[in-house]
Formats: C-alpha cells, sequence, structure tokens
C-alpha cells in the first residue's frame, strides 16, 4: 500500500477476539488494522473499498508446520525460491504466515535452512515468518517416517546453529532424552522456541524439558507414547502444562474424541492448528519422495509404501473447517487456533494474528459455507488467490 493509503471494510461478519461483529467494519491504514466497528465510513479521495457482502472476515491462518507445498519438499533444496513457493501454494488456502519445516536432516542443511529464511525474514518477505527445525535429534523408535541415519543427539555444534539466526524465529522440534537440560535453556535464552515430540520422554523427563524452558508439542499424541494409569509419559505432561501444542485435525492422525478431551484438559486454549502438509498441498500430485522413499496419498493422508505416516496432504481451511465439525467448535474458537495462538506461540500475538486495531492487516474473506473469496497480507490483497465458490 502506498502512504496513507486507508481501505475500508463494511457489510461483513467480522470475525474478532472478543466475538463475531455482525454488519461490521474494518479500517486498515498503511498495513495495519486501524479500526474495528459497526461502521467506519469510506469517504476519503484515496480510499479503497471492500463491500463484504455478508462474508466473514478473518484473521489469516499462522501455520507454524509446514514441510512443502505447491510440489516442493522444503529438504530438497532449502532455498528463497523454494520458501516462496510453499508460502504461495498455502496462501490460497488461507494461510498468510508459515514457517518452512526441515525434516531431520544432516547439520549442513539445518544450517542452510536458517541462513536461507533468516536472510529472507531480514528482507519482511511476505508470508515467512520463520523457520522449523523438525529434528534430528529425535528418539530413533518414534522416528516415524524421518531418516534413521540422520537421527543424533543434540549436540553443542548444533546448538550453536540453531542459535545462529539474526531476523527468523527459530523454532526446533526435538525428543528430551536427545538433548541436555541446559542444552535447552541455553538455546531458549537465545531466542529458539524449543518444541517436544518424536519422543520417549518419560513424564518426569518432560517436565525437565518444560522447566529448561520448552514451551511447545509438535503434533500432539503423533510420535509419542500413549498415556497409561501408572506411566502417564510425554502427553500427559503436555496437557498438564502451559505449552503450546500443534494438533493435526484430519480426522485420519488424531480421533477427533481425543482432541476434543485434548481441548477440556488444555483449558488455557493453547492449542494451535497446524497441517504438517507435504509437497501435494497445491499441488496436482497424488505422490512425492521422501528420503527416496515414494509417499502416496491415500485416504487423505500422506504414507510410505509400508504404511507408515509421513506428514498431510491437509491445508489450513481444511483443518479450520474440520475443528468447527469435528470438535465442535464455533467460528472463532477455530480461528483463535488457527491465527491467534500459534502468534502467542511465536511470540507475535501484539502485531499479527487477529483483527485488532495495530495488528497486521493479514485478512481472509471468506463465503458463509467458508469458501476462500479474497486474501491480504499486510492490507495487500493477493489477486492471485482469488477462489470461486466451491465449499
Amino acid at each position: 500500500m502506498s502512504a496513507m493509503l486507508r481501505l475500508v471494510f463494511t457489510n461483513g461478519r467480522i470475525v474478532t477476539p472478543n466475538g463475531i461483529l455482525d454488519r461490521g467494519s474494518v479500517e486498515v491504514c498503511d498495513g495495519l488494522v486501524a479500526g474495528v466497528g459497526e461502521s467506519i465510513a469510506a469517504n476519503r479521495p484515496n480510499d479503497g473499498f471492500v463491500d463484504l457482502g455478508g462474508d466473514y472476515l478473518l484473521p489469516g491462518f499462522v501455520d507454524v508446520q509446514v514441510n512443502g507445498g505447491g510440489g516442493l519438499l522444503f529438504n530438497d533444496g532449502p532455498s528463497a525460491a523454494a520458501a516462496a513457493r510453499i508460502a504461495e501454494a498455502h496462501r490460497a488456502f488461507g494461510t498468510t504466515s508459515l514457517l518452512p519445516t526441515l525434516i531431520s536432516d544432516d547439520l549442513d542443511k539445518v544450517q542452510q535452512a536458517i541462513q536461507v529464511i533468516d536472510r529472507e525474514v531480514g528482507r519482511n518477505t511476505s508470508g515467512i515468518a520463520g523457520v522449523h527445525i523438525e529434528g534430528p535429534f529425535l528418539n530413533v523408535e518414534k522416528r516415524g517416517i524421518h531418516d534413521e541415519s540422520k537421527l543424533r543427539q543434540l549436540s553443542d555444534e548444533a546448538v550453536g546453529i540453531l542459535t545462529s539466526a539474526e531476523h527468523a524465529q527459530v523454532v526446533v522440534t526435538l525428543a528430551p532424552e536427545r538433548a541436555r537440560p541446559d542444552q535447552i535453556a541455553h538455546l531458549v535464552e537465545c531466542g529458539v522456541k524449543v518444541c517436544i515430540g518424536h519422543t520417549n520422554a518419560t513424564f518426569d523427563e518432560t517436565r525437565g524439558a518444560l522447566a529448561a524452558g520448552a514451551s511447545g508439542f509438535t503434533h500432539l499424541f503423533n510420535a509419542m507414547p500413549a498415556m497409561q494409569s501408572r506411566n502417564p509419559g510425554v502427553i500427559a505432561a503436555a496437557l498438564e502444562s502451559s505449552a503450546y501444542c500443534g494438533v493435526i485435525v484430519d480426522g485420519k492422525h488424531v480421533h477427533p474424541a481425543m482432541l476434543r478431551l485434548a481441548l477440556r484438559a488444555k483449558s488455557d486454549r493453547r492449542l494451535m492448528l497446524v497441517t504438517d502438509a507435504m509437497p501435494v498441498v497445491g499441488a496436482d500430485k497424488d505422490h512425492f519422495y521422501l528420503n527416496n522413499q515414494r509417499i502416496k496419498v491415500a485416504d487423505g493422508v500422506c504414507v510410505s509404501e509400508d504404511g507408515t505416516l509421513a506428514g498431510t496432504a491437509l491445508s489450513m481451511i481444511e483443518a479450520f473447517k474440520n475443528a468447527m465439525t469435528m470438535l465442535d467448535l464455533s467460528i472463532g474458537e477455530a480461528s483463535e487456533m488457527a491465527s491467534q495462538t500459534p502468534c502467542s506461540f511465536l511470540g507475535i500475538a501484539d502485531r499479527a494474528g487477529s483483527i485488532t486495531p495495530g495488528r497486521r492487516a493479514d485478512l481472509l474473506r471468506v463465503s458463509p459455507t467458508f469458501a476462500i473469496r479474497q486474501i491480504w497480507i499486510g492490507g495487500v490483497e493477493q489477486s492471485d488467490c482469488r477462489k470461486p465458490e466451491t465449499a
């Protein structure tokens, strides 16, 4: 937007942290939400005007775990072009900000991924909020599709790489049993967000990692042992804690009943939607390759030839709709899980993630049946993301 250009949205159902404002208006100035109310006039010479026609206006979705999209896997070549293509593919499904995610790989690839995203965030590249390093500091018994040969103990060398970013938010997923508490504490002191995942950690080991500063759990329930009456393990520690938990809501990775129970346990509203998406999202493909394994889409999920789950074919708009239908959530509750909560986890909720004055105007217009119609990032419409009514 040019300096002082004002954009006014009217006649919409505005989804705010305080509820839905029917027939409401939103004022955007210089890329930020400037006002939210019942009636805001568009009457200045250079004003833009959007009549929402009764559609919903949501904050754009924020996804902290995106392995690929648009036919590309981030691991296959972490580059600015790859990150941009992945972001573009997911933008069409309402994701206005994401973290390209590197699946367990060699340390030189980890360093490359962090350097690439650090440069892009330093340039204020649209749609990239940081980088997620998922492994290789994982438990081999809970590796899932991760390459066993890449897995390792967290070393001081790796800590140095993980803390090297100057601009980008780095998130790392690790198993507590593969890292020392003092290493976790140092990562957190240096600004890295530590998530627990792909682990066989005991309840006490998990509590120790949380005490050291870990603040999240990666795809809760998946790649971690089930709770038992005398061995509550990592899941019970997650549900008892104030940490943020990413959840995959596709009805395949976790039974909806388990997620509904998690919602009741996490009364602090710190469950956030993630896609764990693979290259097939936003691409006309039914398979891809990971670690020389052919991964196919079967019954809506990505699986290897031996049936191992390998990420998802899920988009955020699908996760958002699933959260309402499978978890009995309201539009506002599902929106919070898709936008505000991940921003809170990343520490940027004062700048993005909700339709609130002062936040970046990352906005999503959807029909009453939740078909995406228009998307704005920083108040700029993403014209290539206009969608016909399909829902």
